[in-house]
């Protein structure tokens, strides 16, 4: 295998998570619904927040490197919900299944054979495929960091 394929295998281990944060998947079974909106210990954010805000910005960068017709979304007010929880049960999962067909979506662009990882994206000339996807793990790994110590204030989680 060549470098570059081993490198791209290594970034879609490292979008799924696991490798140095908890993977989405695991901080998503230990949230009930009805929790989802609270912030507690006076905390900026609830968990269906940081979440919602992981997909917008994941769904943003794939857009950018994918889309010829990329629109610039107005920063922070796009980025963020309006609301501290989903509207109904609807709506989150909907939510959880955009996230995962869109990550896998970028794997997908960052899996395809004419795909470089020094490609420029865009149109922009000093933006390359891998620095986007950087971008996306680095991002849920922060934000899902703050999700866990949502989740140990609402007492669902307990690293013993």
């Amino acid at each position: 295998m060549e470098g570059s394929a081993q490198i791209k295998l290594q970034l879609i281990s490292h979008l799924k998570g696991g490798e140095a944060f908890m993977p989405v998947e695991e901080l998503l079974k230990e949230i009930t619904f009805e929790k989802l909106g609270l912030r507690p210990k006076d905390l900026p954010y609830s968990f269906y927040e940081l979440f919602y805000h992981i997909r917008f910005t994941q769904k943003d960068i794939l857009d950018y490197c994918t889309s010829r017709e990329y629109k610039e979304h107005s920063w922070p007010a796009d980025y963020w919900p309006q609301e501290k929880s989903p509207v109904n049960s609807i709506a989150w999962e909907k939510l959880k299944e955009d996230y995962f067909r869109e990550r896998q979506l970028l794997i997908d662009h960052l899996l395809a054979p004419h795909t470089e990882l020094l490609g420029m994206v865009g149109n922009n000339t000093a933006h390359s495929l891998l620095r986007e996807v950087l971008l996306v793990i680095e991002h849920t790994a922060y934000h899902s960091g703050q999700m866990l110590i949502v989740l140990r204030y609402l007492g669902l989680h307990n690293p013993d």
